[in-house]
């Protein structure tokens, strides 16, 4: 495992986060020669359903989706 010393890690933080990223391989981070952490790659997640059309054939249509809800004689707006 490569070892990188914090103060260049502290100098080179995004280089060497996108150095594991590329490799896949951990960085460990020393402070006086002692290991502080390790930059390990992300493990690989579960892949995400698709998203559009996701709920499709789950809703049900009762009735009529297009008439009013109610006779005209219960608005008030319309007497």
């Amino acid at each position: 495992m490569k070892e990188v010393a914090i103060s260049e890690f502290k100098a080179k933080c995004l280089g060497i986060l996108e150095e594991v990223r590329k490799t896949g391989k951990a960085i460990r981070v020393t402070r006086f020669g002692k290991p502080v952490a390790e930059v390990v790659p992300p493990s690989p997640g579960e892949p995400k359903g698709r998203r559009l059309g996701s709920m499709a054939g789950t809703a049900e249509i009762v009735g009529d989706i297009v008439g009013p809800t109610g006779s005209l004689d219960d608005w008030e707006a319309a007497r």
